[in-house]
Formats: C-alpha cells, structure tokens, sequence
C-alpha cells in the first residue's frame, strides 16, 4: 500500500502540530515546515515518541521570503514524488508593521505570498496524487479587513495594536479568496480545495497581544476559547475525512453561528487575487 504524504507548514507549535500529529495518526508520512530548527526536531521527537512508526521530517524555511520559500518546495519536490496533502497553516499576527526581505508587509507575506507560492510550486506534485487535498487555515478575522485594494494589499506601511487587526484580516480575507480560485481553477484534477476558520483558540497567535497569554491559556479551559487539539479537527476533517473528498472551493468555520453570516469576496475579486499575487511573487 503507497505511504501518502502530508506537508504542514508551521506544523512545530498549535494547530499546526496537532494537524501534524492526526496526520501522523492516520498513517500518512508527514512533512512539516518551520523556521526553527530545535522546535522542529523536538516535534519529531515528540510524535515519534508517541506513534513509533511515525514517519516526519522538517523542511526549514522562513514563509516571507520568497527565496526561501522556492528553495523548501524544490527540497520538498526532490524529496517526495507526489503530495496528498498539503496544509497551509502557517501563519503570524504582528502587532507593528515589519518589511519583508523582498519590500512586502510581513504579515501578508507571511500568511499569503509565501502559502500562494509554495501552493503553486507543488501543484504538479498534487496533481500527480490526485484525488489530493490543499487545506488552507483562515480566520473569521477576515470580515475586519474593510476595503480590499488589489493593487496596493501587499505594499508595506506603518499600523498601530489596533490597526494590525485589520492587516491580519487583510491576510485571512486574501487567504479567502486563494483557496476559492484555486479550488475553480483545479476544476475536474482531483485537486481539492477548502479554506477554514478553526475558532478561536489559545495558540501564540493570541499570545502575540501582549497581556492575552494568561487570558488565553485561562480562558482554553471554557467553550470561548478551544486548545490547539480542538481547533485542529476541522482542518483534519478537510485533509482527510471521506465526506470532504469532493467537495471544493469552500470555506468552514468552527466558530458558532458562522455559518448565518455571509461568505467573503467573489468569484472576479479572487481572479484579480490571483492575478496580482502572481506578479507579486514573480509567477507567469
């Protein structure tokens, strides 16, 4: 029977590692990848620990650099011949604005240009797995992103506490929108596409507002706010479940009564998403 293959990024910490694990756990062999290198061999320490025949490799790379990001998909491309899986789950919350190696906001080239292009680059080895699956983790913080400019959503510039919410639904909304034009543009491959919300939940995303650690860890003990194992189920389901195998182009959400609420963007704002990432990452 073939191994299928899993690829996580920011799978060493939260939701990422317990997507890793349930992957680990349900056979796949899986390949995360992380920025730090200690954390990401004290995962595969970990996981191996605890499923013995777990099979998990980092991959290092820092998803804002667009250098980077084309060197880990070649060494993940030489290393597998086929994805069935591929979660993008990377993802940070800046309180300040930072510039990225390649003049972009950081925040967006972290949680979109960088997951936009690695997506990209494997696509041909997901296509080769097919039926495979691109999970991409959003956020509800999306409908704070107000008005989106196509052509100006990546440029750097300053922005408070308060205002780096909006950035950050920025990056969600932009993840929105990515994961519905690649579900259309992957129509009849056998590559499925699902973006999703996992909840609120006590990750170091929340931790990065300073003062909401404590809050945080405190309130993952009540239904407000879920740990990582919770918030992670909904992005296995999407990975791995049958009743998920194809269904395309959607967006879920874990967070109660989401679900009334209406859905972001349209079909032409994510074309011009599309588009313009393209060029920004240097695509044809």
């Amino acid at each position: 029977m073939e191994t299928k293959i899993a690829i996580v990024t920011g799978g060493t910490s939260g939701i990422g590692k317990e997507i890793a694990r349930g992957l680990v756990r349900r056979g796949f062999r899986v390949g995360i990848v992380c920025r730090n290198e200690m954390r990401g061999r004290a995962t595969v320490e970990e996981l191996a620990a605890e499923v013995p025949e777990a099979r998990v490799e980092i991959f290092l790379a820092d998803l804002s650099v667009l250098m980077d990001v084309r060197r880990v998909a070649a060494s993940l491309g030489e290393r597998f011949d086929r994805v069935q899986v591929l979660v993008n789950n990377a993802g940070v919350h800046q309180m300040r604005a930072k510039v990225s190696a390649d003049g972009y906001d950081r925040m967006i080239a972290t949680n979109h240009l960088g997951p936009f292009l690695l997506t990209n680059l494997l696509l041909g080895h997901l296509e080769k797995a097919a039926p495979s699956r691109v999970v991409v983790v959003a956020s509800e913080a999306h409908r704070f992103a107000g008005r989106l400019d196509v052509e100006r959503f990546a440029e750097p510039g300053g922005y408070s506490r308060p205002g780096s919410l909006r950035v950050y639904g920025r990056s969600k909304l932009l993840n929105i929108l990515f994961a519905r034009e690649l579900a259309r543009r992957m129509e009849g491959s056998g590559v499925v596409v699902n973006a999703m919300c996992p909840g609120a939940v006590a990750t170091d995303l929340l931790r990065e507002a300073r003062g909401t650690g404590r809050l945080g860890s405190l309130l993952s003990r009540t239904p407000v706010v879920r740990t990582p194992e919770q918030g992670a189920r909904l992005a296995l389901r999407l990975a791995a479940d049958e009743e998920f195998a194809e269904r395309s182009g959607g967006f879920y959400s874990a967070t109660p009564g989401a679900g009334m609420l209406p859905g972001p963007g349209d079909p032409e704002l994510a074309r011009d998403v599309w588009e313009r990432s393209a060029r920004l990452v240097g695509l044809p």
